[in-house]
């Protein structure tokens, strides 16, 4: 069975991409290039499929509720 899972895409400054999906705690990878990170993603997103099933929990495909992204001010 095929599914299709949200990720945030973003680079550092030395030029990396790092994805992330929301959905698993900690699912997250990276690469040189962003099709490098895509892929290297989907391989993080079944590992942790495969350890939720392994820890005998039900894999919840619901995602966070993602309202806004903001910016704040903070004195540094």
């Amino acid at each position: 069975m095929m599914k299709t899972f949200k990720v945030i895409v973003e680079q550092d400054e030395d030029g990396f991409y790092i994805v992330d999906c929301p959905l698993f705690k900690g699912c997250h990878s990276y690469g040189n290039t962003l099709d490098e990170a895509l892929e290297n993603i989907k391989d993080v997103i079944e590992m942790c499929i495969e350890e939720t099933i392994e820890e005998g929990e039900p894999v919840n495909f619901d995602y966070p509720k993602i309202i806004d992204l903001k910016e704040v001010q903070v004195s540094v």
